[in-house]
């Protein structure tokens, strides 16, 4: 009985042993894994996270592709959190390239856009809209411009960030006008009338006493340009205010038409001169209608006898064409790509925009604007001033076919193809087919 009470006692004892030890283990490996993964959790903080990559796809050549590498090299070296990578592509296949991305889901995750052609974006909602991440980052979109806000809004939301307004200035050559007599003593130009009739009078003043010149340069190339500057100036319209149906076979636009014609056929500009912004720039035409984006080159202390204004209000108004560059999301981009994207956005507009002024382009973001630093730079005064009176184009997913087919009756037109009165009415019937299928 002893023995049996004795063999009892020895295994309760060993079996205590045995369930203390498994208790000792598991609370072992259980403070041992907390420490684990508490020494993990340090070691993932102090590690830096790997920057989020965007693809930012633009059609910026040239002076402006400089700039816009000034832009993201900046931003890039500013920050870890994300980083920049451009693709640059042609101009003219740009489009046709980002089209194709919006559709398949895949391309940038960030672009550039021009105002008149995001509306078959926003209509296909290939693009987001970007005041709520704006808010979720800190960037107040009240610092751009109305008339931008205004121009990339759908149904109260903004679908891009504008950077910046670009349309023509008036560019005179200093040298000529002064051999012509028509030059003031404070360097700017004598225009004398400004209506048609008188504007014709100064250019037939420069091409009599410099005859070897053009009096005035026009892009006949891109001809609706210059057309849809001074159409827009006599109070014109491409499209009715419900952008439904045409309204460019007016009198408006014949009266513009006319003034044309009468330059061509008085020499006063030469119908086939290709390059016209090459023979202002050389010297071989006394006034241009030429591009913001031009100012880099045409402008400065490298070019002292080239002076700008605001187009002259030869039709009636100072009202003219303008055209927006844009930043757009694609709807397909992740969300921490989408707020990465935001930020480079706002970067570009605030930072980069003093960059961008130096291209040419008035910034959108009023912040870079009224700063010394862009004020500094010459005739910006006049280009603000000129900025307020852009007419964008309407807002309608065809627009794309509608400029075209204008540009291309335009010069059925100037080229005598077509006679201006017969021209208009059949471009109005083209526009109302576009618009109807």
């Amino acid at each position: 009985m002893k023995k049996k009470l004795t063999s009892l006692l020895m295994a309760s004892v060993a079996l205590t042993l045995v369930i203390s030890g498994c208790s000792s283990t598991k609370e072992s490996a259980a403070t041992n894994a907390a420490s684990t993964a508490a020494a993990t959790e340090k070691a993932a903080a102090s590690k830096p996270a790997s920057p989020v990559e965007i693809t930012f796809w633009n059609m910026f050549g040239g002076g402006e592709g400089d700039f816009v590498d000034q832009i993201i090299k900046g931003y890039n070296e500013s920050q870890k959190e994300v980083t920049v990578k451009q693709l640059r592509l042609e101009s003219n296949e740009y489009y046709a390239k980002l089209s194709t991305a919006l559709s398949s889901s895949k391309g940038p995750d960030v672009a550039v856009a021009h105002v008149d052609r995001i509306s078959p974006f926003v209509k296909a909602k290939q693009i987001v809209p970007v005041d709520q991440l704006a808010s979720k980052i800190g960037f107040d979109l009240k610092q751009i411009s109305d008339s931008n806000i205004k121009s990339v809004s759908y149904d109260g939301k903004p679908y891009a960030v504008p950077l910046d307004t670009h349309f023509h200035m008036f560019y005179y050559n200093k040298d000529l006008l002064k051999k012509a007599e028509l030059l003031n003593d404070d360097g700017t130009p004598k225009l004398g009338d400004l209506s048609p009739e008188g504007f014709k009078k100064t250019l037939a003043q420069i091409h009599a006493k410099v005859p070897d010149v053009q009096a005035l340069a026009v892009n006949t190339p891109y001809f609706q340009e210059p057309f849809l500057n001074l159409y827009y100036e006599a109070g014109g319209d491409l499209l009715n205010a419900e952008s439904n149906k045409a309204a460019i076979n007016n009198e408006k636009a014949l009266n513009v038409l006319k003034f044309y014609m009468d330059l061509y056929n008085n020499k006063y500009t030469d119908l086939n001169d290709k390059t016209p912004w090459d023979s202002f720039h050389n010297g071989k035409a006394a006034f241009w209608f030429g591009g913001v984006w031009e100012a880099g080159l045409l402008l400065g202390e490298k070019s002292p006898n080239i002076g700008a204004m605001p187009l002259p209000a030869i039709f009636g108004s100072q009202t003219h064409w303008g055209s927006s560059h844009l930043l757009v999301i694609p709807s397909y981009v992740a969300p921490e790509k989408q707020e990465a994207a935001a930020k480079f956005m706002k970067y570009f507009s605030e930072v980069g925009g003093k960059t961008w002024g130096q291209a040419g382009h008035v910034p959108a973001n009023s912040a870079v604007t009224t700063s010394d630093e862009y004020k500094k730079l010459p005739y910006r005064n006049y280009f603000i001033e000129a900025q307020k009176t852009v007419k964008f184009a309407p807002k309608t997913d065809k627009y794309t076919t509608i400029i075209t087919t204008v540009s291309e009756s335009l010069q059925n037109i100037i080229f005598g193809k077509q006679s201006p009165e017969d021209g208009l009415k059949t471009l109005d019937k083209q526009i109302n087919d576009i618009l109807s299928n």
